[in-house]
């Protein structure tokens, strides 16, 4: 594979040509290696995946520089070498993964990964669907992929237990560890021990605020849907590009929270809302509540 100049240029400005000539090193032993993921945390979206990258880091392998490499779905066409790339430097000791939430609802990406890494370990946490609606209404509005309030913000029509059990019959149910947010809320030590434990890592200890579950919160809409939606292209463009400096940099200037935050308050979610919503829900609610064995009452309307 050729090296990219017009990236090993961006690089250097950014690092230094000695550093650069590290990450290449790096990186062309991973290609030659083809170091993959031995786990990878497909989701949920919304249901602590953010989280979970954060206190994973520095106990296992996980992508250099981003949480989200989105390989499976949309960056596949750039070859299994690419992706190895992102898993450079990792040590060999620790198993490698990546936490990326696109990947539970997507057939394709599924039967990609049983091809290209067929003995990996998945990890699925499943959320109260209502809350999980409201907090991706939360996201679109404020990365002003929707300009609808929630209650005409269509819910998803997908099957999570008919979903989870597509991965277990991919996989073998010996290897997809299917977990529930309710239990990161009641005891965040309690569930990172049952990953710890899946992944073959010794426990992490949760310290101070590490177990607090902040991580890719938001409270407010952004000012303006206009500089919202110019604020998302160009982050795209920059991810596209694979510009990560330049997207954390951005970040520490205070330009993304400009872009989507300093808004209105999002509203609470009404009452009325969202029993509807549980009621519309419940044949999916209750589908998973079988798949995994488990009492979802308190998910159910009252």
């Amino acid at each position: 594979m050729e090296p990219d100049l017009g990236q090993s240029f961006h690089l250097a400005a950014l690092f230094g040509a000695g550093r650069v000539c590290a990450i290449r090193s790096l990186e062309h032993k991973a290609v030659m290696n083809r170091r993959l993921p031995d786990f990878l945390g497909v989701g949920q979206p919304r249901a602590g995946t953010s989280w979970l990258d954060s206190v994973l880091r520095g106990h296992v392998g996980l992508p250099r520089d981003i949480k989200e490499v989105d390989f499976f779905v949309k960056n596949y066409a750039r070859g299994l070498d690419w992706y190895a790339r992102y898993f450079a430097g990792c040590d060999p000791a620790l198993p490698a993964g990546e936490i990326c939430p696109s990947y539970f609802g997507s057939d394709e990406a599924r039967a990609r990964i049983a091809q290209a890494i067929p003995e990996c370990r998945i990890i699925c946490t499943f959320r109260d669907p209502v809350a999980t609606h409201f907090s991706f209404w939360k996201l679109a509005r404020r990365n002003a992929w929707t300009a609808l309030d929630f209650e005409s913000y269509p819910p998803p029509g997908f099957d999570n237990g008919k979903r989870l059990r597509e991965w277990r019959a991919t996989f073998g149910r010996e290897r997809v560890l299917a977990l529930l947010y309710d239990d990161l809320e009641a005891s965040s030590q309690s569930y990172l021990d049952q990953i710890c434990g899946f992944i073959g890592i010794a426990r992490i200890e949760l310290s101070g605020g590490a177990g607090a579950l902040k991580v890719n919160r938001f409270e407010r809409m952004p000012r303006s849907h206009y500089w919202a939606r110019k604020g998302r292209k160009l982050r795209d463009c920059l991810q596209s590009h694979e510009r990560w400096g330049a997207i954390n940099l951005l970040a520490r200037a205070g330009v993304w929270r400009l872009c989507f935050d300093g808004g209105a308050p999002f509203p609470l979610l009404d009452r009325d809302v969202e029993m509807q919503l549980r009621r519309r829900l419940l044949p999916q609610i209750e589908s998973l509540e079988a798949e995994l064995g488990r009492d979802l009452g308190r998910w159910k309307p009252a």
